[in-house]
């Protein structure tokens, strides 16, 4: 590789960082033929990001075909075209450029990046790679058989283990209640038709959203767009309605010899939209919200020794809303963490939060946001979901006033509507000894 070509490749893999906080202007693009995109535009650097996101992700799966969007998915970076597996690779490693595809619960994504000079020959590719996939039944076989070793390994996982459980609670039949990597027999059993039919599943323009950082103008991203997603389908299949939760207090214990047990402990929860979720989000950073400093980690890790490590997170989704958390300790102690992390549940909700804990989560959320866009890669993701998550353009300016308009009144009213300690459910993979399962 030529001297050149390291650097670009180099440029690529770092994701470079781009826009400083403060320089970020976001404006929307609309194209000639009418797709939406948000640009970020920095032309200090020759090198640009390409955020493709398709609502619905692996929930698209038809009955029966559980994995088929998952595998599909694997699948498209496995030739295009007249491009078979090894050729596609080399191509895009002589383009200097990286593409990546992804699929979770509600979303299939694409990231591409790639540098000004070698743009339209990284975006013909990128086409192909949309319009023309191949699924070989020699990659398809390949892929599968990753994909299944995958699940084998889930399956000794406690962590897995705990969340296909829950999951299987909460969601019941609904796509939200099983692997989205499908089971070892649905995986299978998927044939190459059944890719085909996952592919068409998914891409359409019912369901798209588009963000791109760095190297481009807003005239040329429309154009770009239209010869790039033009030709997409109207229409993908129906996306499944919500999720019936179902989640009652109590305690289910999946057996699985492991010295240290894993649980998942959840309630109802709240949705993105609701008027009430940055006082949610600013009451979970202070219960188990992911720092040393939470009631969480100070009760059960710090003055007890019972873990090294507990969390709650809030999980918006799309089509369902649950109040989650996660901790591990030995089978020993167990009981004991349930215990504590059920008190302090019920502490927050009878007494509120401290002007310090407020004050403190404040200046630790305010702080930590524009720590996130730190490369144009993941800028443009970040761009991306805000647009899925239905959010202003000016959302990114706002959000730390939002963040700092919540009081301590504020938070005091929301935890005594909110948390519901008798109602949280524990989920736990092991042999926790005290435990057992009680509904």
């Amino acid at each position: 590789m030529s001297m050149l070509k390291y650097m670009a490749a180099a440029l690529v893999a770092c994701f470079v960082a781009l826009p400083a906080w403060a320089e970020i202007k976001i404006q929307e693009v609309v194209s000639p033929g009418g797709i939406i995109a948000w640009l970020v535009e920095d032309h200090s650097i020759p090198f640009s990001a390409l955020e493709l996101r398709f609502r619905g992700g692996t929930s698209l799966d038809a009955p029966g075909k559980r994995g088929g969007v998952y595998l599909m998915t694997g699948l498209l970076e496995e030739g295009s075209g007249d491009l078979r597996a090894q050729d596609y690779a080399r191509a895009l490693e002589a383009l200097a450029a990286d593409f990546r595809y992804d699929a979770d619960k509600d979303s299939v994504s694409i990231s591409a990046r790639f540098l000004t000079e070698n743009r339209d020959d990284a975006i013909s590719l990128l086409r192909q790679t949309l319009f023309e996939p191949r699924f070989d039944q020699d990659a398809l076989d390949r892929v599968r058989a990753q994909v299944l070793a995958g699940l084998r390994s889930d399956a000794k996982n406690p962590n897995n283990i705990a969340g296909l459980a829950f999951a299987k609670m909460a969601y019941g039949d609904h796509p939200y209640g099983s692997d989205g990597k499908g089971t070892l027999d649905s995986v299978a059993a998927l044939s190459r038709q059944d890719i085909f039919d996952a592919y068409e599943a998914v891409f359409a323009r019912d369901r798209l959203y588009v963000s791109a950082v760095g190297d481009i103008t807003a005239d040329e991203l429309g154009g770009l767009l239209d010869g790039l997603l033009g030709a997409l389908p109207e229409k993908g299949a129906p996306i499944p309605g919500p999720a019936d939760v179902t989640i009652e207090g109590g305690v289910t214990v999946v057996d699985f010899e492991t010295p240290q047990s894993v649980a998942l402990f959840a309630q109802k929860g709240i949705e993105r939209e609701h008027p009430d979720f940055f006082t949610a989000y600013v009451m979970n950073q202070i219960l188990g919200g992911g720092s040393f400093e939470t009631r969480l980690m100070s009760e059960v890790r710090e003055k007890r020794g019972l873990t090294y490590g507990v969390y709650s997170y809030l999980v918006p989704r799309d089509l369902a809303a649950v109040y989650m958390g996660s901790v591990a300790s030995a089978n020993g102690k167990m009981a004991e963490a349930v215990e504590v992390i059920r008190n302090e549940w019920r502490r927050m909700a009878e007494e509120g939060v401290t002007e310090k804990e407020l004050q403190d989560a404040q200046t630790y959320l305010t702080g930590a946001y524009p720590l996130r866009f730190d490369g144009n890669g993941q800028i443009a993701s970040i761009l991306a979901g805000m647009q899925m998550d239905d959010l202003p353009i000016s959302y990114v300016e706002t959000r730390n006033d939002r963040i700092n308009a919540v009081t301590l009144e504020d938070v005091k009213r929301f935890a005594a509507e909110f948390l519901d300690p008798d109602g949280l459910h524990f989920t736990i993979a092991g042999r926790p000894e005290g435990l057992e399962t009680t509904n």
